[in-house]
């Protein structure tokens, strides 16, 4: 058993006659959980087509699988086409619950969900938002650190995801700029990463890494705090077992935060409760302790995942106006880069492209959201779909651009399917055989975009991208 003794001799005090059942769970094989793109696909059609023997996670998430065989799903022409990503089942649950109660709890004015993911990378709970709100609205995914936002962008792009604003700045300066005005905020904290050992094996952890995580996680959902609107839902989110981060953070959230409530969430087989009995009378009042027991907690002996907690909490409809930022963002939709794009678009592409959310910018021309929010002097990592960029004068569509389609938005296609040798050589960046027009085509497997070829003469040239091309035995 890979954890350490200090943890392992906590958590035996915590649980007791459980203990021996959450002991021998850290010792199982880690479990792989795949999660199907509904941007792209249902799961049921998924379910007909995949090449992964899967069993469903259960019906909190019904687009969610466990792998059962020794497949390898990372490394599958599907994965790159982006109908599924690779997440465990715990931290399924988070999205699934928030959305749940955002349903639950429509706009008055009804109009379309601004969610934010506060910190987002690598991307698998924010692309579950994507799919859950049906790319609908605004999803504004942030992450503080440079290179861990990138790579939060790169898995949205395979996502397909259109509506997306993708920040790479601190929480308290998106509270700053934007204020109160997000529908649903989810807060996954930092923390001391106890839910992981048996997915990574040991890492550094300590009592002291777990009182510093928890001091950080304060802040940070305090920031989350200023940016839910009156009657918005915040989801606060570990993968940990402490209770340092979990029951009394939140516990510390409300004796600060009277104008929050924590929720009562939809219960499925293998949800645990919170512990109120896990937070001292220094902390919050033993009248109002009863109601931590209202947050889930996964504990692997119990739930078919890794340890998880979540505390779904509600801002009180009063006090605050409701107002979405004054500024929009006004997109330059009438330089040359614009109509080079229109040109390539009535050429390659059936789609319709609405011009007053097309945005120019250092060359590159992208789709906006509508009702854009400026983003002001937040550093911004991505905006909408990029569509592609304009070098002298001609057009070359991103990579972006042709996961977010499907065959019926492409005027040229060429499409193989998922085990043939023309997809794997494609994928390497080989160029191939390919009859018919010369232009742009959208490369495909089975009918799902994958990248670009450029026909000439019968032969596809590659343009998939050289950084994420594949080496083949």
């Amino acid at each position: 058993m890979s954890a350490p003794p200090d943890f392992l001799h906590k958590m035996q005090r915590l649980l007791g006659a459980e203990y021996a059942a959450f002991a021998a769970s850290l010792a199982e094989p880690q479990r792989v959980g795949l999660r199907v793109n509904t941007l792209k696909l249902s799961a049921a059609d998924f379910s007909r087509i995949s090449p992964f023997t899967l069993t469903a996670v259960g019906p909190y998430e019904p687009a969610g699988f466990l792998v059962t065989d020794e497949s390898r799903p990372g490394r599958h022409p599907y994965h790159a086409a982006g109908l599924y990503y690779l997440q465990e089942p715990a931290a399924m649950v988070v999205g699934a619950a928030l959305v749940a109660m955002l349903r639950a709890r429509r706009r008055a004015d009804g109009g379309p969900p601004w969610a934010l993911d506060l910190a987002a990378a690598p991307g698998g709970k924010a692309t579950h938002l994507a799919a859950l709100l049906g790319d609908a609205g605004l999803l504004v995914a942030n992450d503080v650190h440079r290179g861990r936002a990138q790579i939060l962008a790169e898995n949205l792009e395979r996502w397909g995801a259109r509506q997306a604003l993708i920040l790479n700045d601190a929480p308290a300066r998106l509270a700053d700029h934007f204020g109160p005005v997000f529908d649903a905020v989810l807060l996954d904290a930092p923390c001391s990463g106890e839910g992981l050992f048996r997915r990574r094996g040991a890492f550094d952890w300590s009592n002291e890494i777990v009182a510093a995580c928890a001091r950080r996680q304060d802040g940070i959902l305090d920031a989350a705090a200023r940016l839910t609107r009156p009657g918005g839902l915040l989801a606060y989110a570990t993968c940990t077992f402490a209770p340092e981060e979990n029951e009394q953070v939140i516990a510390r959230f409300l004796a600060a935060q009277p104008d929050f409530s924590l929720l009562e969430p939809p219960r499925y087989p293998g949800f645990g409760h919170g512990q109120p009995e896990w937070v001292g009378e220094d902390v919050l009042p033993a009248a109002q302790r009863p109601f931590l027991a209202r947050a889930i907690r996964l504990w692997p002996h119990r739930f078919a995942g890794e340890g998880h907690f979540i505390a779904l909490l509600q801002r009180e409809e009063q006090g605050l106006e409701m107002k979405r930022p004054v500024r929009f963002f006004k997109p330059d939709r009438s330089s040359a880069e614009i109509n080079v794009w229109r040109d390539f678009a009535a050429r390659f592409l059936g789609a319709e492209w609405p011009a007053e959310r097309l945005h120019a910018a250092n060359g590159q021309v992208y789709l906006l959201p509508p009702d854009a929010p400026d983003a002001g002097t937040l550093r911004l990592a991505r905006y909408g779909l990029l569509l592609g960029a304009v070098r002298k004068g001609v057009f070359y569509p991103a990579h972006t651009l042709a996961l977010a389609l499907t065959p019926a938005h492409a005027r040229l296609t060429a499409d193989w399917p998922a085990d043939s040798l023309e997809i794997q050589r494609y994928l390497a960046g080989h160029s191939l055989p390919s009859p018919g027009p010369d232009g742009w085509a959208l490369v495909t497997v089975d009918g799902f975009g994958l990248g670009w070829g450029k026909r000439v003469n019968g032969r596809l040239k590659n343009h998939y991208p050289r950084g994420l091309r594949w080496n083949l035995p």
